[in-house]
């Protein structure tokens, strides 16, 4: 085989996976240009349409499809068999993918990470920051993070943060013009931050408990956003209500720039877990990762 057939062949897996040129160039840091004459130039040698191409989306066809079956999980078993090599090395080495939210890495991931790194300098880690709870194991990501109550059965999970507690917060000044609310029911009448969670196309529902009574509301308000870190900041500009983790917000609150509202509606939950696949076989370094990231009380 041609060693030009190889990297044709894995810039086909690239856009198959991703259904985009756009997305499979970032990937392999080529343009889209250059990605898609890759294609039609393996097309034309094996004399077969392998992807279907519309403004919105690319999708392999029935040759396609079959071609990324069969050579797909074979280029993972090389990396597979390249990275277990590493561990014949004296020091652990590798690359460890993680998605997280903002608020996960910036409290949890990285601070931990500060006192880890430093001790295994060939293990590299790279973080994606990222809220549409992705599928990890069609991502190729070997872990993520999310609170205990929302990871899959099949998954392992591996506690790394405290239980947390959210936090309802406004300005001051939001305040002025509008009474506070005692109950969920009352944001109704308020302008609420809104929290699109991208991959799903929907709003997230604030979620409430006391006394054993849970709700969810679905708020309405003038603004849309996809970060925490972007509500907190519109929060304290005074443009309305936001349903953020309490350790962002209580700094602010600390010092007067943010009023907290309807705190007993707010009940701990389970905190922070590493999850990754059950069947995920575990590289040395992966294995020092995952232990340095585990909560200990």
């Amino acid at each position: 085989m041609r060693r030009e057939t190889v990297s044709d062949l894995l810039a086909f897996v690239a856009v198959a996976r991703e259904q985009s040129f756009t997305k499979a160039g970032k990937k392999l840091g080529v343009s889209q240009s250059a990605l898609s004459h890759t294609i039609r130039q393996l097309e034309a040698r094996l004399g077969l349409r392998l992807l279907t191409r519309t403004t919105r989306r690319v999708s392999p066809t029935e040759a396609g499809e079959r071609l990324l079956q069969t050579v797909g999980h074979r280029f993972e078993e090389i990396e597979a068999e390249l990275q277990a090599l590493s561990e014949l090395r004296d020091k652990p080495a590798g690359t460890v993918r993680i998605t997280a939210t903002e608020n996960a890495s910036n409290t949890i991931l990285l601070p931990k990470l500060a006192r880890f790194l430093p001790e295994y300098p060939d293990i590299n880690v790279e973080i994606v920051v990222d809220y549409g709870l992705t599928d990890i194991v069609a991502q190729r990501i070997d872990a993520g993070v999310r609170s205990g109550e929302q990871v899959a059965k099949d998954m392992i999970a591996v506690r790394i943060g405290p239980d947390m507690r959210m936090a309802i917060v406004a300005a001051p000044s939001y305040f002025e013009k509008r009474a506070i609310p005692k109950t969920p029911q009352n944001l109704t009448e308020h302008n609420c931050i809104n929290l699109r969670l991208p991959g799903h196309g929907g709003l997230y529902a604030w979620e409430f408990e006391k006394g054993g009574r849970e709700l969810r509301v679905r708020v309405e308000g003038q603004l849309v956003l996809n970060a925490t870190g972007e509500m907190l900041n519109a929060a304290l500009a005074g443009l309305g209500l936001a349903y953020i983790p309490e350790d962002m917000a209580q700094p602010h609150i600390a010092q007067g720039r943010l009023k907290r509202v309807l705190e007993d509606w707010c009940e701990p939950y389970s905190g922070y877990h590493l999850y990754y696949a059950s069947r995920r076989k575990s590289s040395q370094a992966f294995s020092l990762v995952v232990d340095a990231l585990r909560y200990r009380a």
